[in-house]
């Protein structure tokens, strides 16, 4: 099926399906300070109608879940932050070590309970920033830490078979739903992407930009190139 057919078909029998949706990228557009995103109004509105019509509405987030929450500024959304992080009780062993690498990275860092961030968006010199970056990730992953980049952005987290993909299966999992659209625009979206796999109705939309992985919109059923343009879509749901 084409993207639309795809589109329409999940909306088709909404109480059977869910819209899992990530935050930064998807809902709240990329600004250079995380901390001053927001969802707009008018997304909030939508995502209110629909959580009253979908089986499930849920953003899987990398923030912490009661950041996301305040970001995304509308009740009755399921939250999973962290990438699923907390969900999985042997990430949090891992915590004090991550957080004592932490404290010894020259970089501005972006503390989370059970993993960090190290932005690197306003940087004078983006390749000299990354260059060093490159060279923290291998040190954690010398000491046993889950290095990985993403959209101007290095993410350290504890070595735990927990993602968004796992996160993906939980909360379907947990209502028993086999129909979903999921909506990411980095790299760590491509694991939820991954847990699609196998259901009645898998619906992948990209948020593509040029600073994003190019595997995220060669794999999407459906690709939009702003959160602007994903408003339009979640409206046709």
């Amino acid at each position: 099926m084409s993207g639309d057919d795809l589109l329409r078909e999940l909306a088709r029998d909404p109480e059977r399906a869910a819209l899992l949706l990530d935050v930064d990228g998807v809902l709240a557009p990329i600004v250079s300070r995380p901390e001053d995103a927001v969802v707009p109004e008018e997304t909030r509105t939508e995502l209110r109608r629909l959580a009253a019509r979908y089986g499930l509405v849920a953003c899987v987030s990398g923030r912490p879940a009661a950041d996301a929450a305040r970001v995304l500024g509308v009740d009755g959304i399921r939250i999973v932050g962290e990438h699923g992080l907390g969900l999985d009780p042997a990430a949090a062993e891992w915590s004090e070590r991550l957080h004592a690498f932490a404290d010894v990275v020259d970089w501005p860092v972006e503390r989370k309970p059970l993993s960090v961030s190290l932005h690197y968006r306003d940087a004078a010199d983006e390749d000299a920033a990354r260059a060093h970056l490159d060279e923290v990730a291998e040190r954690a992953r010398a000491e046993g830490l889950v290095a990985r980049f993403g959209r101007k952005v290095l993410e350290l987290r504890p070595p735990v078979a927990a993602n968004k993909g796992t996160a993906v299966g939980h909360l379907l999992g947990e209502r028993e739903l086999r129909r979903a659209l999921y909506a990411g625009d980095d790299t760590t979206d491509l694991d939820a992407f991954d847990a699609l796999g196998g259901l009645e109705l898998g619906v992948r939309v990209a948020v593509a930009t040029p600073e994003g992985p190019p595997e995220l919109r060669e794999r999407a059923d459906v690709v939009v190139a702003s959160p602007a343009e994903f408003l339009g879509l979640l409206r046709r749901l």
